[in-house]
């Protein structure tokens, strides 16, 4: 069946219909990622988008019930080259196809996915709509209406309705959850941590009544802006002097609640070879990343932030940290999945600091 990507600006793409048949909208944004389809399908962070895969085939390694960050899908829509129908591996349960259909998710193969590319490259990330319907002008009419992916209602969409705590661990830390990817609190778990997660508009109460030594701020979908919110609660948490991660959403809000702002960027970064430098050792890492949004490094009007990362593609800021508190956040995935393994000493600074924080007698808030 014959299908169309409709850009707000008027621009179609016309391809073959997959995944269930119908029609979707969202921000259509690109990730240059190889592998980690079923990963990034699930990334609650794509909440509101679709996504074009800039790799030329999708699906030859099929699908299974691990490799998920999430229960469901995210994503409103995906857009790929070429689609293999009988992937091969051990550890494929199904296809592709078969995985988007069961997730009510529609999509579209055959589309020239570098002229696309590029075109949001030049122009920058727009709203789009995926259908099968063939009256094109309607679809451009109907495109050139939709309102921007954004609001408060992305991160709600994607946080717990009520905190859990997981099984295990030695070391008590809470996971603010704007959308958090699951090996985030795989990655902890792993490094002996008592994971507890608290939906996005958790109260500063609420997460030291866990009595914590840590705390983790979650990735998620949107603007940073849309989660103000938890602002004051992370700033309160800094006044207590509980050690911070934050990772992608989570190190704009500690930007914001250190005093800095953020902006959009023209089309963001999305995919698993950034490569990001390490001002403190002056390494350079490849980088696993998805965001629209970053942290203004001249915005802070205190000197007591430090700029620890930057991306040398564009050069934004990639990583703070704080010189007196326990807080340190990164823009890009240290826990990747998909995507390359160079960052995940961050995890074990984290560790660190929460041990020597638990010596000190940390983490009797309640």
């Amino acid at each position: 069946m014959k299908a169309s990507l409709c850009l707000t600006d008027g621009r179609i793409f016309e391809g073959e219909s997959i995944g269930l048949a119908g029609e979707t909208e969202g921000e259509v944004v690109f990730n240059t990622s190889m592998t980690g389809y079923q990963e990034i399908l699930t990334d609650p962070s794509y909440a509101g988008q679709i996504i074009v895969l800039t790799y030329p085939l999708i699906g030859n390694y099929g699908v299974n019930r691990k490799d998920g960050e999430s229960p469901g899908i995210a994503a409103r829509g995906l857009i790929i080259k070429e689609l293999c129908q009988q992937p091969s591996n051990y550890r494929a349960e199904q296809n592709l196809h078969r995985y988007l259909v069961s997730h009510g998710i529609v999509a579209i193969k055959d589309v020239d996915t570098r002229a696309l590319t590029k075109h949001l490259r030049q122009a920058g990330t727009m709203m789009g709509l995926i259908s099968t319907d063939t009256d094109l002008e309607g679809l451009k009419k109907r495109a050139a209406q939709l309102e921007p992916a954004t609001g408060p209602h992305l991160v709600k969409s994607v946080t717990p309705a009520a905190p859990y705590t997981l099984e295990g661990g030695c070391y008590p830390v809470v996971v603010m959850d704007f959308g958090a990817k699951g090996n985030i609190v795989n990655s902890l778990r792993w490094l002996d941590c008592k994971v507890t997660v608290v939906p996005a508009a958790a109260s500063s109460e609420e997460i030291l009544a866990f009595q914590p030594r840590g705390v983790v701020l979650s990735n998620g979908p949107g603007d940073p802006r849309d989660v103000e919110y938890a602002i004051s609660t992370i700033q309160a948490l800094l006044e207590k002097g509980v050690p911070i991660l934050g990772i992608c959403l989570g190190h704009q809000l500690l930007g914001m609640a250190l005093g800095g702002s953020t902006y959009k960027l023209k089309f963001g970064h999305r995919g698993g070879n950034h490569p990001v430098k390490d001002l403190r050792s002056n390494r350079v890492h490849i980088t696993s990343q998805n965001h629209g949004y970053a942290v203004d490094g001249d915005s802070f009007a205190t000197d007591e932030i430090e700029v620890t990362h930057i991306n040398l593609h564009d050069r934004t800021v990639e990583g703070l940290k704080h010189k007196t508190k326990k807080a340190f956040s990164v823009q890009f995935h240290p826990e990747a999945c998909p995507g390359p393994q160079d960052t995940f000493y961050l995890f074990e600074e984290f560790m660190e600091m929460v041990k020597e924080y638990g010596e000190k007698g940390g983490g009797e808030h309640a």
